[in-house]
C-alpha cells in the first residue's frame, strides 16, 4: 500500500493518485495546481497555510488505504 509522510512532495502525492487533491483542498489547501506547489512537502505546505500536517497526513493514508 502507498502512503505518505510529511516530506512527501505534492506533486509525488499526486502522482501515487489523485483522488488526494480533493483531501488537500478540503483541508484547506486550495493551491493543488499551482506549478511551485507540487516541489512542496506536504509539511511545507501545510506550515504556509496553517494547517494540520499529522491530519492531512491521517486523512490521506486513510483514502488510500480504503480505496
Amino acid at each position: 500500500m502507498a502512503e505518505v509522510t510529511k516530506s512527501t512532495l505534492i506533486g509525488e502525492a499526486l502522482m501515487m493518485d489523485k483522488g488526494i487533491a480533493p483531501i488537500l483542498m478540503q483541508n484547506g489547501m486550495h493551491c493543488v495546481g499551482c506549478p511551485s506547489s507540487a516541489g512542496e512537502s506536504l509539511e511545507e505546505a501545510s506550515m504556509v497555510h496553517g494547517m494540520d500536517v499529522n491530519k492531512l497526513i491521517t486523512d490521506i493514508n486513510a483514502y488510500l488505504k480504503n480505496k
